[in-house]
């Protein structure tokens, strides 16, 4: 941690300098009117999700006027959206075009901006300690923290907080989005994930326990864009996250000293939470409705004592929407994964075929189908070294990895079963990996299965193929053309749309089509009569017979 040079707080925008560029871009709904955090506000912003709205049309919303079930009214805005509603949101967020977060990610990972420290911060305006914390409508139940599900979750829940814990070997911070449950005005339940590959909170609290310690731990709600957008992601246990985020915003992420723990948080923040979490005792935590798309039913689980809450004068509460995918949080891991996934296999295996790799979002939850898109002619171990490295490249993704070509568009389930019909074959184009690891999902009262396997499947084209039987795309572009000017339902194109080559498609059979569509189709009858032959079997292939192509212009 350096500090041989001021940092002011301006040079990394925070949350609501965000918000703003929001607005600015048409990206922010503003609701003004009274709304229910504990039953109508996150059900307000999933309908942007279940209501068969495109995603380039989501929006944040910035509610103004929160109250709860109680009849309190919150002097706190609450945000949903704004981190990552749609990927638009996420470019305005990270600073760069969509086109260019993945190679922007690569560089930050590769030469992180350390942090710097500073005196005086936004986020400690107002620190709240000891009594101040305890009893209704103070410390944590004056924090107009929603609920994520209601009808089903147990409490309101923290959903876009950082949070905070260091290696106590090491000093290495640790930032993590995990849940917390609101469990009293001073106290919450805290959930990080123990499976292979999990939190890196958990080996902290290991650690602490092993040391017969509690474990301080601050949660950061509200901070600068470039910082949550290293919490979801996995990065090495040895490196601070925000270095990363210092190299996605190309600044140092200004830290100030946490009022009751040793910890350092983002100075822009707009609330923290300070305490400290018990490494004897768990408590029951949740249900609570989860990224794997289901209901997490109650677990033991770490119980954090609130030792102070700071935060800026005039904050503005951050939550996310999560659950049933499409959510924010998957738009979040998908922005930045999917290029992760391609370097990987492009640049580090070295398949120069693969084009693209679509990690399936709804209600799949990203981790469990990925695509890869693959050239066409592409050697055929030159695929399955890419399914391979798919498969393996993180334990919890790949249950299923299918391998298609550039044609086939992933999102669209009708074109990946064209192409599981007809370009794979089941018996030569399939491969079972068995002992990976079950990751991410739903539990009953069995617990979850501790295996799963993976699937791969090679769904590309083996041979040259004729052409879609569709019309080509000048016919169905002036068509459309038609139909728009006969003020007919709206149109939306699902791919494909037009016909196209698949190989198997020679100069001469343009020239047929040609003469067809210009109304020459008896010139092309007059050739074919040229072309009889006698002995030979119906539907005999032309190019199986001898001189076929051979006649008089």
């Amino acid at each position: 941690m350096s500090s041989h040079r001021p940092v002011t707080v301006s040079a990394v925008p925070d949350l609501q300098t965000h918000l703003k560029a929001l607005d600015d871009a048409g990206l922010l709904y503003r609701v003004d009117r009274p709304i229910n955090k504990d039953t109508e506000l996150h059900p307000l912003v999933r309908w942007q999700y279940r209501g068969g709205i495109p995603e380039d049309a989501r929006k944040a919303f910035l509610f103004t006027k929160v109250t709860d079930s109680l009849g309190r009214d919150y002097g706190i805005p609450v945000v949903v959206g704004a981190l990552a509603a749609s990927q638009d949101v996420y470019a305005i967020g990270i600073g760069v075009p969509l086109e260019d977060i993945g190679a922007h990610w690569n560089r930050a990972l590769a030469a992180p901006v350390e942090p710097e420290e500073i005196a005086h911060a936004p986020c400690q305006e107002v620190v709240i300690t000891g009594d101040g914390l305890v009893g209704a409508g103070r410390g944590l139940d004056g924090l107009p923290v929603p609920i994520s599900t209601p009808g089903f979750d147990s409490a309101p829940y923290i959903t876009a907080g950082m949070v905070v814990t260091r290696d106590p070997d090491t000093g290495v911070q640790n930032l993590g989005t995990y849940r917390a449950g609101l469990k009293a005005s001073n106290r919450l339940a805290v959930r990080m994930a123990t499976r292979e590959g999990g939190a890196g909170g958990y080996l902290h609290w290991e650690k602490y326990r092993a040391l017969g310690e509690p474990m301080p731990c601050a949660i950061v709600v509200g901070c600068p864009p470039a910082v949550a957008y290293t919490g979801p992601q996995k990065i090495r246990r040895d490196v601070d996250e925000l270095g990363i985020a210092g190299g996605l915003a190309g600044a140092p992420i200004p830290v100030v000293s946490c009022k009751t723990v040793d910890l350092r948080v983002p100075a822009q923040s707009e609330i923290v939470i300070e305490g400290m979490i018990d490494t004897r005792y768990l408590e029951p935590e949740a249900p609570f409705g989860e990224s794997h798309g289901h209901i997490a039913l109650e677990d033991f689980n770490m119980v954090l004592d609130v030792t102070a809450i700071t935060h800026k004068a005039n904050p503005i509460f951050c939550s996310i929407i999560s659950q049933v995918t499409p959510s924010e949080s998957s738009v979040i891991k998908r922005v930045a994964y999917e290029p992760m996934f391609l370097a990987h296999i492009r640049d580090h295996l070295g398949v120069k075929a693969i084009r693209g790799v679509r990690m399936h979002e709804p209600l799949t939850n990203l981790r469990r189908v990925i695509f890869l898109r693959m050239a066409p002619g592409a050697p055929r171990t030159e695929i399955w070294r890419a399914l391979y490295g798919a498969a393996s490249l993180r334990a919890d993704c790949g249950k299923y990895v299918i391998a298609v070509n550039e044609d086939i568009e992933p999102d669209n389930a009708d074109a990946v079963f064209w192409s599981l019909a007809y370009r794979a074959d089941p018996g030569r184009d399939v491969e079972v990996l068995r002992h990976r690891d079950a990751g991410h999902g739903p539990k009953g009262a069995g617990g979850g299965r501790p295996e799963e396997s993976t699937l791969l499947i090679d769904a590309t084209l083996k041979r040259a193929t004729a052409p879609l039987a569709l019309p080509k795309r000048e016919y169905m572009e002036r068509a459309r053309e038609i139909w728009d000017e006969l003020g007919l339902p709206e149109l939306a194109p699902e791919s494909p749309w037009h016909g196209y080559s698949l190989g198997d498609w020679n100069d001469e059979w343009d020239r047929l089509a040609e003469r067809a569509t210009e109304g020459r189709y008896l010139e092309n009858g007059r050739r074919s009569a040229q072309r009889r032959r006698a002995g030979i079997k119906p539907n005999t292939h032309v190019r199986s017979v001898e001189g076929w192509d051979e006649f008089d212009d």
